[in-house]
């Protein structure tokens, strides 16, 4: 928790609190139903919370914004951004139900109210969002067509609308055909080695009739 804190020191009680009680939640549903690798349970801040946080160094989301969270897993980053920012909606969706099923276990027991979950495939989702969030569930290609008209026409932000994706490593050739894509180094705002080769990646999308 001392991890949020040096990144994020200006916290609420309940958003510290919400944060704080993320990892017994946590360890206690993995023990039940595996959600996070063992190897990562112990480095939840770290390896999750954190990473998850990163988006928000790169987009500070204005209030009545709406996010989509795609292969939420359990619940990153979706439920880390939807505490950071209790004026927004965020809407996470999976297809393993069973991880959906802790995601709103988590989100009840800390009285977050900005969630929404669906056990669905993306495609079957039949809304605009202003963003759409995800940590790596596939290449940046195949992602763009998974959520192609996904988009919400109106402007809330100062990024343009579109995806924040977090992914790690070189993505020189995968992020070619974008123009527009702009990648940001995690380790321009968090020093822990972890963080070395993890980035944000805004890709901006038109929205389609």
């Amino acid at each position: 928790m001392e991890l949020i804190l040096k990144y994020f020191p200006d916290l609420t009680e309940t958003q510290i609190q919400q944060f704080e009680a993320l990892d017994g939640l946590y360890k206690d549903w993995n023990s039940k139903i595996n959600v996070i690798s063992r190897k990562d349970i112990d480095e939840l801040y770290l390896r999750h919370v954190l990473h998850s946080l990163g988006i928000a160094k790169v987009m500070k989301f204005a209030p009545g914004s709406s996010i989509l969270d795609v292969g939420t897993g359990g619940g990153f980053p979706g439920v880390p951004l939807a505490i950071l920012f209790p004026e927004c909606q965020f809407h996470l969706v999976d297809s393993i139900n069973k991880k959906l099923k802790v995601i709103n276990a988590v989100t009840e027991a800390i009285g977050l109210t900005n969630v929404k979950t669906t056990h669905s495939r993306v495609e079957a989702i039949d809304e605009t969002f202003d963003f759409i969030v995800s940590r790596a569930v596939t290449a940046m290609p195949e992602f763009t067509t998974w959520v192609k008209g996904k988009i919400a026409k109106i402007q809330k932000n100062e990024l343009k609308n579109g995806i924040l994706y977090l992914k790690g490593g070189d993505l020189t050739e995968e992020l070619k055909p974008y123009k527009a894509v702009k990648a940001y180094l995690l380790s321009d705002y968090f020093e822990e080695e972890f963080f070395v080769t993890k980035k944000v990646i805004h890709l901006p999308l038109k929205f389609k009739v």
